[in-house]
């Protein structure tokens, strides 16, 4: 799994002009789910995503976790972080996985992130054409990959 975070003031998504999530302050997140990717992945990915010290203390100086703060969550299932453009120009997604495979994942990384210590989770549409509207705060973007992670411990 791959995922792109960005600390956000607020973030909404819309489908067809209608508001389907909102969050306020927190963690915007779009995910990506590899062929070989398992409930393994979710754990170490979710567990380092909601601890991660990247709000800010009085100092300016990253100190809080998004479950320090009880931060909202927003999750985007988005398929192109899998693109390999190495090759051509157009881009290669080899390495996603289909979506009989990908959107279990999503909808369990979704529910697994409603049952941790933070604030509210909200998602947007699995396969949708989607409109992202946020406000970075920072700006603090951070990629993440499951398998560069240590284990959930």
């Amino acid at each position: 799994m791959k995922c792109v975070i960005q600390r956000v003031l607020n973030a909404q998504v819309c489908i067809e002009k209608k508001v389907i999530g909102t969050i306020g302050h927190g963690l915007l997140v779009f995910l990506g789910i590899e062929k070989n990717d398992g409930t393994n992945d979710i754990d170490k990915l979710l567990k380092k995503m909601i601890e991660l010290r990247i709000f800010s203390n009085n100092k300016g100086q990253f100190d809080y976790s998004l479950m320090d703060i009880k931060g909202d969550l927003m999750v985007v299932s988005q398929f192109t972080l899998m693109a390999n453009c190495a090759k051509g120009r157009r881009p290669s997604f080899e390495s996603a996985a289909p979506p009989s495979v990908a959107k279990p994942l999503v909808d369990q990384f979704i529910q697994a992130a409603k049952k941790a210590p933070i604030g509210h989770v909200a998602s947007g549409e699995f396969g949708a054409n989607m409109q992202i509207e946020l406000i970075n705060d920072g700006p603090v973007t951070i990629s993440l990959h499951s398998s560069e992670l240590t284990s959930i411990n």
